[in-house]
């Protein structure tokens, strides 16, 4: 069934504009009628939504999924538009010419026509869970009810972009071991399996007993060479059967224990976490969030399941008139420095900042972090495959040498 874009007046005067499925405009213009709205104008035909459906998800794959970048740059602009007073389905109309990106240009096309249509920025927002989460529909939320739109918009694109630039430099932290892994295993698949094999056969017609670190790379290569298959059906076996029990309620819980009692990884997690509960709490407290449904949001974007548990006991505890501080420094999983000065914000009045001072000490120990562990892991992974090479020259040329002694002894 086609779908028409049209204009009409309500039964009070009011003009709208918006799209409906009708077999032609003279059954929209009855459908209309029956809704109480009298049709002057018909704009235009469009897919009907299965059409636009279907397209939706092939362009979803073709074109991917919308970045927080993006996403931080038409909040910006769609805030810039609405603080310069611009009606609000004015300033989507301007971001939806203005965005260039498809995927995002059709969904603000989708949230314009329901404002259009009488809805709140924040329902319509929330019909697109898969972009904008729970936390920002419920910052526009609080933003339409206090009037401070433009505010929370302004607030959403700093906090929107902070996320993205915190993610990208634990991405590119993570790309570089992550690159330097793919190369080594890809050269040591071609030595084990192709080169050693070939150089190693020059033993077999030999009775001479070899070093053992020469055995030990005979049989690993020759391992490797026979049963690659059979490595790398366990590998991905056990790669998932280790993803289906991390999705299990209680796989990720003791994944989520473990993974923050590691040396290194550990603090950096909890950290980024940290940074990110109180970076998010102070945003939508400023924004005039209620304290529990901020809590209930941010225990559900920490990524961890142990700190969501413990966000979860604190939300509890508030409602029981408890502070915040108590129950997070009973848990033990939050340092001295972020309930000693959320127990500050909380006496002084002043919790946002307090929340927004501890956020920026985290993040930029998370900073420093990345950047130690970036500059410690070059060298780290060129030793560990130079040793590794090493040893597989070594363990080639020793019996070499040997039997070269031995020939010339006799």
């Amino acid at each position: 069934m086609p779908v028409f874009e049209y204009k009409a007046l309500t039964a009070a005067g009011k003009a709208v504009q918006g799209l409906k499925e009708a077999d032609s405009p003279k059954t929209l213009r009855a459908v209309l009628r029956r809704d109480g709205v009298f049709l002057t104008e018909v704009l235009g035909e469009q897919q009907s939504k299965a059409q636009q459906a279907r397209e939706v998800n092939v362009r979803r794959w073709v074109l991917g999924r919308v970045s927080a970048q993006d996403l931080a740059i038409a909040t910006r602009q769609l805030a810039v538009l609405v603080n310069a007073g611009i009606p609000l389905v004015e300033s989507l109309s301007a971001l939806v010419e203005q965005v260039e990106h498809e995927r995002l240009k059709r969904i603000l096309s989708d949230v314009k026509q329901r404002v259009n249509e009488g809805s709140t920025l924040a329902d319509a927002l929330a019909a697109h869970p898969r972009l904008f989460t729970t936390l920002y529909v419920n910052m526009i939320r609080a933003g339409e009810t206090s009037g401070a739109l433009e505010v929370v918009l302004f607030r959403l694109a700093d906090f929107t972009e902070g996320q993205a630039r915190l993610r990208s430099k634990v991405l590119a932290m993570m790309a570089y071991p992550a690159f330097m892994s793919l190369i080594g295993i890809g050269i040591m698949g071609v030595l084990f399996t192709v080169v050693i094999p070939k150089l190693l056969k020059i033993f077999e017609d030999t009775r001479a007993v070899l070093p053992w670190n020469t055995r030990v790379l005979i049989f690993v290569s020759g391992f490797s060479a026979d049963y690659w298959w059979a490595i790398a059906a366990a590998l991905a076996a056990g790669i998932w059967f280790f993803r289906r029990w991390k999705r299990t309620p209680a796989g990720r819980a003791r994944y989520d224990r473990w993974v923050l009692t590691l040396p290194v990884l550990g603090p950096l997690i909890r950290q980024i976490a940290i940074g990110r509960f109180a970076r998010t709490l102070s945003t939508l407290l400023k924004s005039g969030v209620p304290l529990l449904t901020a809590m209930d949001i941010v225990k559900n974007i920490v990524g961890n399941t142990r700190l969501s548990d413990v966000i979860e006991s604190a939300r509890q505890a508030i409602q029981e008139g408890e502070s915040i501080a108590a129950p997070l420094k009973r848990s033990g999983e939050f340092p001295p420095l972020v309930h000693h000065m959320v127990a500050v914000g909380e006496r002084s009045g002043a919790l946002e900042e307090m929340l927004k001072n501890v956020a920026d000490a985290y993040e930029s120990q998370v900073e420093t972090t990345i950047a130690a562990l970036t500059s410690l892991l070059e060298p780290l992974m060129i030793v560990g495959m130079g040793v590794t090479v090493g040893f597989i020259v070594f363990s080639v040329i020793q019996p070499i040498l040997q039997l070269n002694t031995l020939a010339g002894g006799g």
